[in-house]
């Protein structure tokens, strides 16, 4: 089973043109797409409906978008009728096989005075694997502050965690005559975190290496499948500055694929395609079996 993680930064790539065709060449094949920074309306890529676009793209996947905010932007009065026209910023998941449940976790936010700062979420999907039932998320962190970053990670970890306890997005549909879900405890959770290995953000989700016996394999962690893996250096850039693309120091590993304790003995192989140009960030993809 192959899953890919992408922040396709609303289209546009290095050269600064938008074309989500080489975004989705960049993906296809995978089981489980996880896709961050999709808008609707966006002033930035000349408003395409990038959820449609990705859809025709990829006609064989089943798909589930989560905008995290609606801005207006144009809404209006057309022959008597109300038009609303809204940017949507969100995350896709993006799957082989249907997805059962889903919801968007919407992170913990503070007010921004002097960079934009915009409401954050994880998109949870449910989707049935050859390996069981399992929990992937589409996940994207703040990028201007760690301590924010921390608190969305607490957040994060908790429902991550908890899921059985909580019961997802939908329970109890025996009521509606419904078949009742699985509460798996595997879990998946892919994107752009913005943040550094090692981190004190990266430690409160995936813990500290002990001094003697590296890192624990706990249930109350998640694990980094490249360091699980032993991948390292530059084979994990996951994003490169478009504004210095050849300045070594601006080539950083900010993008992720966590799972749990539980799915780390599935864990193959990790690598990130370097020949992507569709977004300042690159796919980062992992296959398990």
């Amino acid at each position: 089973m192959k899953l890919v993680t992408y922040n396709i930064q609303y289209g546009i790539g290095l050269d600064g043109q938008y074309d989500v065709g080489r975004i989705a060449d960049a993906v296809r094949g995978a089981d489980v797409i996880a896709l961050q920074e999709v808008t609707r309306n966006n002033p930035r890529n000349g408003g395409r409906d990038m959820v449609a676009e990705i859809g025709e793209a990829l006609p064989d996947y089943f798909a589930v978008y989560g905008s995290n905010f609606e801005a207006n932007i144009g809404s209006h009065i057309e022959n008597g009728r109300a038009i609303t026209k809204t940017f949507q910023l969100g995350n896709m998941v993006l799957s082989k096989t249907p997805i059962h449940l889903s919801r968007n976790l919407l992170l913990p936010r503070s007010r921004s005075f002097e960079m934009m700062n915009f409401q954050r979420g994880a998109l949870e999907a449910l989707i049935e694997t050859p390996l069981g039932f399992i929990r992937f998320y589409s996940i994207h962190l703040d990028h201007r502050s760690p301590v924010e970053r921390a608190s969305q990670i607490q957040f994060l970890r908790q429902r991550m965690l908890n899921y059985a306890l909580e019961g997802g997005a939908l329970s109890g549909v025996a009521e509606i005559g419904l078949p009742e879900l699985p509460h798996p405890e595997a879990f998946v959770g892919m994107g752009d975190f913005n943040m550094l290995a090692g981190s004190p953000e990266y430690v409160e989700l995936a813990g500290r290496p002990d001094h003697e016996f590296g890192m624990p394999l706990t249930a109350d962690f998640a694990v980094d499948a490249a360091l699980r893996l032993n991948v390292t250096g530059d084979d994990l850039v996951s994003w490169v500055d478009p504004k210095q693309p050849t300045d070594p120091s601006r080539h950083k590993r900010i993008d992720y694929i966590f799972t749990s304790a539980s799915l780390a003995k599935s864990l193959q192989r990790l690598w990130v395609d370097r020949k992507a140009t569709g977004s300042d960030h690159l796919p980062v993809w992992v296959e398990l079996g």
